[in-house]
């Protein structure tokens, strides 16, 4: 159970800011947080934010999802169906939050091992989309992801999303230097919203 029900996002050019934005994020409630694999620097901050529980996102292969757990990650996502992930995911004992749009690759990734699947693009079909493949897949718990502003993440928590993932819209540019004061009202607002 994710609560409250956000996974925040973080990917940028370097991940040397990963560890205040994780420390603003937390403090405001939002408590899971992934570290993008995209990002330079992403293992270390792990490493570093290793206590925390936090996630690596964008894990694309079975070895970086060894990587990864090593670094101390205690979930993994993927931004598609990746099988060997899931299977090293469940090798290992940790969560894979698989990514998957159509509801054949949702089927596929629940079928697969996936603790969750992460709906991506959402902003492809909205709140909408999530309340249609729920009636078919109300067993598969969904996290959409991709293009939710902090105004919309309770629409798709009311649409059956068990939670959200959300980059941009709330981290907004505290990872490479912006206001870490702006994020944590961001944060703030998001948690208020989703209670």
């Amino acid at each position: 159970m994710i609560d409250p029900p956000v996974i925040a996002i973080l990917r940028a050019d370097s991940a040397t800011r990963f560890a205040e934005v994780t420390a603003t994020l937390r403090a405001a409630g939002v408590q899971a947080v992934e570290f993008t694999l995209s990002t330079p620097g992403a293992l270390d901050a792990l490493r570093e934010c290793a206590d925390l529980g936090l996630g690596a996102g964008t894990v694309l292969t079975a070895a970086d999802a060894a990587r990864a757990v090593d670094a101390g990650a205690r979930y993994l996502i993927t931004p598609a169906v990746c099988a060997e992930v899931i299977a090293e995911g469940r090798r290992l004992g940790v969560p894979v939050y698989a990514g998957a749009l159509t509801p054949s690759e949702i089927l596929d990734a629940w079928t697969a091992g996936a603790s969750m699947v992460k709906v991506f693009p959402a902003s492809f079909g909205g709140p909408g989309y999530i309340s249609a493949i729920r009636a078919p897949l109300p067993h598969i718990p969904l996290v959409p992801t991709g293009g939710i502003g902090v105004a919309e993440a309770k629409a798709y928590l009311d649409a059956g999303a068990t939670a959200v993932g959300m980059g941009g819209p709330l981290v907004g540019d505290a990872c490479v230097g912006g206001s870490l004061a702006a994020l944590r009202e961001r944060a703030l607002e998001l948690v208020e919203a989703l209670r």
